[in-house]
């Protein structure tokens, strides 16, 4: 097995004729927890779909255990690659289990039913994301914060060994985003995933996070333990305000707004 899990090769991508992100080169290594931070507009969720195949690169490539993804089956991707994007209004009115249950089948054949694996996966997944009780209501009825826990849910019933997680805890409360993040570090450590979340809280991010990854105008321009990334002139050059960095409890950076206007 590569000892890369996931690779950005100069990656240049965007919308509409407009480029976004600008020769990204990025290396996960398996069982990697990292997490992705820049300002509004650095192009975080644009990488996350490049990196997911969402999106085409208009240069460069993206590997998955050393093989060029767009020459893969979308089926193949899903077996190993789990996404929970940003958060969106659910379409139709599935139960909260049939929603989680969409994540089993890259593991299904056509019109294969469901197994007892398949049910175990689900039921593991709604207990792990706190959901387990909301599994007969229709996803329109639930509040944001119970949606995203549903959405996560989806992905770790696909039990991909990467996953990809676009801001998985901004809709959360701080008690459910603790609990989500811990399983991460869980999952991450406990059964080897590899893991990458983007965040906008820098202090939960040097918290549960290995290393760091900073984008910038569509460029990857630092990465490294939270020690080295979560500094003042980092910092304050990425998010245009003034911080102050000491130590938090746990011994990781703690970023403390002193003024200035974010990007």
């Amino acid at each position: 097995m590569p000892e890369v899990a996931l690779e950005a090769r100069g990656l240049h991508c965007g919308y509409d004729g407009r480029l976004v992100l600008s020769g990204v080169d990025l290396a996960l290594a398996h069982g990697e927890f990292a997490g992705l931070i820049g300002p509004n507009g650095s192009g975080k969720t644009t990488l996350v779909r490049a990196l997911a195949g969402r999106l085409p690169a208009q240069s460069g490539e993206v590997l998955l255990d050393g093989a060029p993804m767009a020459a893969m089956a979308r089926r193949e991707v899903a077996r190993r690659l789990a996404v929970v994007p940003q958060i969106s209004t659910p379409p139709f009115e599935f139960t909260v289990r049939e929603v989680v249950a969409m994540g089993r089948t890259p593991h299904l054949g056509r019109l294969q039913a469901e197994r007892a694996e398949d049910r175990e996966a689900v039921a593991r997944a709604l207990a792990l994301t706190d959901v387990a009780a909301l599994a007969n209501r229709p996803v329109t009825e639930l509040s944001g914060g119970e949606y995203q826990r549903v959405v996560i849910a989806r992905a770790l019933t696909q039990e991909a060994p990467v996953m990809l997680l676009d801001e998985p805890v901004s809709h959360l409360d701080i008690g459910h985003q603790v609990e989500i993040l811990e399983l991460l570090v869980r999952l991450n450590r406990d059964e080897g995933r590899t893991i990458l979340a983007v965040s906008h809280d820098l202090n939960l991010a040097a918290r549960y996070c290995d290393r760091l990854i900073a984008l910038e105008q569509g460029r990857v321009v630092a990465s490294g333990a939270p020690e080295e990334i979560i500094t003042d002139a980092l910092i304050e050059r990425l998010y245009d305000c003034a911080v102050l960095i000491d130590a938090g409890p746990t011994g990781r950076p703690r970023v403390t707004l002193l003024g200035g206007d974010a990007r």
